[in-house]
């Protein structure tokens, strides 16, 4: 199955004026062009032009490969929106043309994208030569055109490589990602008319009749809580406050710092330890994001302006001109694949490209009523559902999702909060939520629904057993932090084949949630004593196909604040 990148524009100069389309279809591994589309529409208005763009492009993709996955990326934040079914379709002229452009590929193949005007130049340089050519009588025609030569390659679907300095993978992957995005010098040419011209401008900010247009920016990454820098294991029971490692219920309000390990020995540690809980404590969200390494999501937030709509019914013309594929550049681009050859790691050395990764987008629910109590709430206990707080919250982490436009699936663990928090955020979504019973929390047992005081108090040595192994189990028979990894890697290893190359929400508990960040870095088991996970937070891991993985986000809380 290939993998296509679709970059669409149209403009309409005057609004209805005249107005053209263009589309570009490229290679979603390395950004080469396939195939090009453009037309000259007579009189319609932008966002007539755009959609017909988008049927272009998606047209054309599918002529190269119908079962081929489609990643769609245009400057028009209304047609993203309205395209990804978080935004409702209101006037009349629109529906059909989107009802048109959904039906080219089966439903969850294709993914939309809003980038800046900026990163779109190819295709609004392919608008602007139709509708120059519309204005001198002509249409389009690929042999005429010079956009591909005056604008840079696609950016690639890939993301962008990490690793520490030094890496030498991830730096090898840097420059082969450099030079998938290079473009070969090209003679100076005039400048093209521009499609965002006046009207367009003022209609995007105001737009006239202007269609469920919300002009959103999202939040920026998430900076995530550092290790704990404390002793390892200085009698573990009177360091809980600062470092517990299982289910009491978080409050993050109290100044310390995330994942510290500074604080009195002693002082309340049911009081305390929301400071750098592991496990399923259940926490409040009122928390910063304590210091430690920013880490950037998988994709670009959208952070898009009001687009104007101004709609009205498509000119009929017929299907514009698209360039084959096969399209070469002569020597230069012989020359950037010789370069290209050069920066590949040959056998023994690094894994060629391996295409996107399954990244897993990590919430944890929202606050329950036990969250202000600190108490033991796992899987084993009274199941409680959402507090109002917790509500609240689950609609901000929903928005925030919106405005990022990435998630395409939704997967809950089966317990009543969490279920709760994936509905109110798949609703804002327009997605259906899947429930996993491999993401559920882990089972205290005897000691669901108490606080940390008082499991010490009824069962000292369980618990400091508790504390100093991960294969020790809660009194009861509740299940150990050793047998909680076993089953959260099998149930990693099932949804990233079952989800791979696509970004998914996992809605689910903090032991499950610290339990996939640590798998992810090949952290020890103690390090779920040292990390903080508020309520609602987001976190976020990528799992590329040879079976590394990347932690791009942990704990973010910016949109609850």
């Amino acid at each position: 199955m290939g993998e296509f990148i679709v970059e669409a524009d149209g403009g309409s100069r005057g609004n209805p004026g005249p107005a053209g389309y263009g589309a570009v279809v490229s290679d979603g591994a390395t950004g080469e062009t396939l195939a090009e589309a453009a037309e000259y529409l007579g009189v319609a208005t932008n966002n007539v032009a755009e959609y017909r763009g988008l049927l272009a492009g998606l047209r054309a993709a599918h002529a190269l490969d119908p079962g081929a996955r489609v990643h769609v990326r245009m400057d028009s934040k209304l047609v993203v929106e309205q395209m990804s079914g978080r935004w409702k379709i209101k006037h009349p002229a629109m529906k059909p043309l989107a009802a048109e452009a959904s039906g080219i590929f089966p439903k969850g193949r294709v993914t939309y994208e809003w980038i800046p005007r900026a990163e779109n130049k190819h295709a609004d340089r392919l608008a602007n030569e139709a509708m120059d050519a519309g204005k001198r009588g002509e249409q389009w025609t690929p042999s005429a055109s010079r956009a591909s030569l005056d604008t840079p390659a696609a950016r690639p679907l890939t993301p962008e490589p990490s690793g520490p300095p030094g890496d030498a993978k991830a730096g090898a992957a840097r420059a082969r990602a450099a030079l998938a995005s290079a473009t070969p010098p090209a003679p100076a040419a005039d400048e093209p008319h521009t499609a965002t011209n006046p009207a367009r401008r003022a209609a995007d900010g105001t737009g006239g009749a202007a269609e469920d247009v919300v002009g959103t920016r999202a939040a920026g990454a998430g900076v995530g809580p550092g290790p704990a820098t404390g002793p390892a294991r200085r009698a573990a029971e009177e360091r809980a406050a600062d470092a517990t490692g299982g289910a009491t219920e978080d409050v993050a309000d109290t100044g310390v710092g995330p994942g510290t390990a500074t604080g009195p020995a002693r002082r309340a540690a049911e009081e305390r330890a929301a400071d750098a809980t592991g496990g399923a404590a259940e926490d409040v969200a009122d928390t910063g994001v304590g210091p430690g390494t920013a880490t950037n999501p998988a994709r670009r937030a959208a952070a898009a302006a009001p687009e104007a709509v101004g709609e009205a019914p498509a000119a009929d013309a017929g299907a514009g001109a698209v360039r084959p594929p096969g399209r070469t550049r002569g020597r230069a681009d012989a020359d950037l694949r010789a370069a290209q050859a050069v920066a590949t790691p040959g056998a023994g050395w690094a894994a060629p490209d391996m295409g996107p990764p399954a990244t897993f987008v990590l919430l944890r629910h929202g606050e329950t009523p036990l969250t202000p109590q600190k108490r033991f709430s796992g899987s084993g206990g009274s199941d409680p559902s959402l507090s109002g707080i917790g509500r609240e919250q689950a609609e901000r982490a929903g928005e925030f999702l919106a405005r990022r436009g990435t998630v395409e699936a939704v997967v809950s663990s089966p317990l009543a909060r969490t279920r709760e928090t994936a509905r109110i955020v798949a609703a804002r979504l327009g997605l259906d939520v899947a429930v996993d019973d491999g993401l559920r929390e882990t089972d205290f047992g005897a000691w669901e629904g108490l606080t940390f005081g008082e499991v010490r108090e009824r069962h000292p040595d369980d618990l400091s057993a508790w504390l100093s192994s991960p294969d020790a189990e809660p009194t009861g028979g509740g299940e150990s932090f050793a047998a909680t990894a076993t089953r959260i890697a099998a149930t990693r290893d099932r949804l990233t084949a079952a989800y791979a190359g696509r970004t998914v929400l996992l809605v689910t508990h903090v032991t499950p949630i610290k339990t996939l960040i640590r798998l992810a870095l090949g952290a020890p088991p103690e390090s779920l004593f040292r990390m903080e996970l508020s309520a609602a937070s987001l976190s976020a891991v990528a799992y590329y196909a040879d079976g590394n993985a990347s932690v791009r986000l942990f704990n973010e809380t910016s949109h609850l604040r």
